[in-house]
């Protein structure tokens, strides 16, 4: 990561990471494509599954933020070459994780009725989604696991065993969907029972290559513990980056709550659609997650001017990939809506959301590529409250103010769009400012040491 052409290494980074997010969306979309052709009401089954996917982003971003803290302070020691805080830090983001993820599975049990009522979830839906809400909550240490595992792993620029990990489980989990709603009838269960199954296999194996890796990054279950100065540098850029997701879901689950007023179909065409936004969001969070690590390290170093070209490539792939990627999916949208439902309500729903969102989806790369190069630099709270303010609170004063005004489903999926404009321009504009400030600053420690 420090040294030799940088275009390469970043897309050889990127893309196994991307293979390995997609491949971790394809759990939940294969659940929405099983439950939406072989359930006893697909429909209904469809919108089940598809609106707890708001619901699950709310109550894990916080926890998820942490394991971007461990990605960015691991990734600093080891650009310092201190490997001894290294593996400390790797033993303090594991125990993190696990705990994390009990906590979360208590929360899930308890909150998924009132949070999916809260929010309006159709009458005929609501059975069904807590049913799946309250499986896949179980699940939520090993979910942990891996999504901190895999940052340990991508702090050293391993991207390639999570992808492993992921394929393995992916194939498991499609298998056991067919099995268990074709042939046992489990409909929602069926599909939550197998992504905790696959979810725990491929958490297992990330352990694995943690506990035999031949670095610092070597995982020990004798020595798991926090240690404290450990834990305050993780929270320091993991909890800003948690509750910026946090509070991005939280304005999520509001338009949620809105798409719920439109009935069962409307909820369900969503539902298949967003699985097309996250494919396409996978591989620019991949470009993100690069940024981040190669910025962390580079800039740990001294080395300012390759962290500027960084953050211009990234930012290029990132917008490439998606913009090829959102339309290819625009322009093969019944197809594509196919996948998920043969409903022609439901697709009408799923081909609307696919033009209005996906045609302008790369303007979401301006926040996301400059945020991540803002957090490797080691300042996480200024893309957070940006975010917050850009997104989240505009998407609320959104659903509030102009929805009534202009009613229909068509504009309330427009906030997308504007909203990305808006934080776009902020966040970038603060990475520039940031960017000089933070090198003038490390020059004169570098200077005074």
């Amino acid at each position: 990561m420090l040294s030799g052409p940088l275009a390469g290494k970043l897309i050889a980074f990127a893309l196994p990471l991307a293979a390995s997010s997609i491949l971790q969306q394809l759990f939940n979309a294969v659940d929405v494509a099983v439950v939406g052709h072989f359930a006893a009401n697909q429909a209904q089954a469809t919108a089940a599954v598809g609106c707890n996917g708001p619901v699950i982003n709310l109550i894990v971003n916080l926890f998820v933020g942490l394991s971007v803290g461990a990605n960015v302070v691991v990734s600093a020691f080891i650009g310092h070459q201190e490997k001894d805080n290294a593996r400390r830090a790797v033993h303090s983001a594991m125990t993190i994780a696990l705990i994390s993820g009990i906590l979360l599975l208590f929360i899930g049990l308890v909150v998924s009725r009132p949070l999916l009522e809260l929010i309006g979830t159709p009458e005929d839906v609501l059975g069904d989604a807590v049913v799946y809400l309250r499986i896949y909550s179980i699940g939520m240490p090993v979910i942990m696991v891996y999504n901190f595992g895999s940052a340990i792993l991508r702090s050293v620029g391993d991207t390639k065993r999570p992808l492993y990990c992921l394929t393995l489980s992916g194939v498991l989990n499609a298998v056991l969907n067919i099995f268990l709603v074709v042939v046992f009838h489990l409909d929602v269960a069926g599909v939550a029972i197998a992504t905790v199954i696959s979810n725990t296999v491929s958490a297992a194996l990330v352990w694995h290559f943690l506990s035999h890796a031949d670095s610092e990054i070597r995982l020990s279950a004798k020595e798991l513990g926090i240690n404290r100065s450990d834990f305050v540098r993780i929270a320091k850029i993991g909890i800003p980056a948690g509750l910026q997701s946090m509070v991005f879901s939280v304005s999520n689950v509001i338009i949620q709550s809105v798409l719920n007023s439109f009935g069962t179909n409307a909820v369900a065409g969503s539902a298949a659609a967003v699985n097309y936004e996250n494919f396409t969001y996978f591989v620019v969070s991949a470009f993100c997650q690069a940024a981040m690590t190669f910025t962390s390290q580079n800039f740990s170093a001294g080395n300012y001017s390759r962290c500027s070209k960084i953050f211009r490539l990234c930012m290029a792939f990132a917008m490439i990939s998606s913009l090829i990627m959102g339309w290819i999916f625009i322009l093969g949208r019944s197809f594509f809506a196919s996948l998920f439902t043969d409903d022609p309500a439901v697709m009408q729903y799923a081909e609307t959301r696919m033009i209005i969102v996906l045609s302008l989806y790369f303007l979401l790369c301006t926040y996301e590529v400059a945020g991540s190069c803002l957090r490797g630099l080691g300042y996480s709270m200024t893309p957070a409250v940006l975010t917050v303010f850009g997104t989240c609170a505009f998407r609320i004063f959104w659903v509030a103010v102009i929805c009534p005004l202009w009613p229909g489903y068509d504009a309330l999926l427009a906030v997308y769009p504007i909203s990305w404009i808006l934080t776009g321009t902020a966040v970038v504009a603060a990475y520039y400012i940031i960017r000089g400030k933070a090198y003038r600053l490390q020059r004169a420690l570098g200077a005074h040491l």
